[in-house]
């Protein structure tokens, strides 16, 4: 079990959820009425079968998936990236003309998706529009940030760390603490786990510090090389052992325009949090049947309706490596998931 961010894996789930919106959307359309009003020729880009592209659909998809779109900084890039937009699009409307000839927009499970699709789509458009006139951190608030922060920035660092995992309900707390604060070894430290037939799982993982949980890089920070640290949760316990760690700082100069956007990011999360709060407050919400004995004072960390702006909550930092610009678009706060 390791506390790492999967990041990557994140992204990949929010932009296949983003095609899955999409076509949800087209589907939908083709339910209820048939073809989209007709289009001037100028707009239309692809004509498949009885089905159209038009330019709109092209530009509307650039601008969701935003990093891509940004970092084709060439004639030749934006037009292999618009290509390819196109040629998922025909795919879609391929698949999207099956579907209706199968009449599966017309199944109920395909009519729930798109109702859904509906209102989250919806609940989005609101919340960006709550966020749209939040005022942008200033400059001096980011470097506030960056000096409150050295273990992040002017003292960043790329962590190698080993780890021995076992469940909470071992009941060996007490025990492992000992072992560790007498300066035993994670390979003793596993022996022993071995000698009372605990199970453990184990491994090493190299991480920069902006990938470490925001709780967890104050304790290891600090760290030299050799030493370690334990950490309890709900469902298991952790001993980490520093196994290496490299020096990497990131300048003020790179770092600023990624914390405005980091903290521009936390403030419109704040905002829709708060939101949400006040529409509940003036709602009347009852729950039934299975649900009638719920609290209507629900946590909102259980609110897990995207936001806006909420991407990147974790630190602002990149590779500072030849000057270049941060390029780590870490994950969210849990609770809250975005889409641009």
């Amino acid at each position: 079990m390791t506390f790492y961010n999967t990041y990557h894996m994140q992204a990949y789930a929010v932009r296949q959820r983003k095609i899955l919106f999409s076509g949800l959307l087209l589907i939908g359309l083709a339910a209820c009425g048939g073809k989209e009003t007709e289009k001037p020729m100028g707009q239309i880009v692809a004509k498949v079968n009885s089905g159209e592209i038009s330019v709109h659909q092209i530009n509307h998809l650039l601008a969701r998936v935003g990093t891509n779109a940004a970092n084709a900084n060439t004639a030749e890039k934006v037009s292999q990236l618009r290509r390819g937009v196109l040629d998922r699009l025909i795919d879609q409307e391929l698949a999207v003309e099956k579907a209706i000839e199968k009449k599966l927009d017309r199944s109920p499970e395909v009519l729930m998706a798109i109702e859904n699709a509906r209102r989250e789509i919806l609940a989005r458009a609101y919340l960006e529009q709550v966020t749209a006139g939040l005022a942008k951190p200033t400059v001096e608030e980011a470097k506030k940030y960056y000096s409150e922060h050295p273990q992040l920035f002017a003292e960043r660092r790329i962590y190698n760390i080993q780890e021995i995992a076992i469940p909470a309900t071992a009941g060996v707390t007490s025990e492992l603490r000992e072992l560790l604060n007498g300066g035993k070894s994670l390979e003793d430290i596993a022996s022993w786990l071995k000698s009372k037939d605990i199970k453990f799982g184990g491994g090493s993982v190299t991480r920069p510090a902006e990938q470490l949980p925001l709780e967890l890089l104050p304790k290891i920070h600090p760290l030299k090389v050799g030493q370690g640290l334990m950490v309890e949760g709900p469902q298991s316990i952790t001993i980490m052992r520093l196994a290496a760690a490299q020096s990497a700082p990131v300048t003020e100069e790179i770092a600023l325009p990624r914390i405005q956007q980091f903290l521009g990011n936390q403030l419109a999360t704040e905002a829709v949090k708060q939101e949400l709060k006040t529409l509940r407050s003036g709602a009347h919400i009852t729950y039934l049947g299975e649900f009638s004995d719920t609290d209507v004072k629900v946590d909102s960390e259980a609110v897990s309706i995207q936001t806006p702006d909420s991407k990147n909550i974790q630190p602002p930092v990149g590779n500072n490596n030849a000057g270049s610009a941060p390029v780590i678009d870490a994950t969210l706060e849990k609770g809250v998931a975005g889409l641009k």
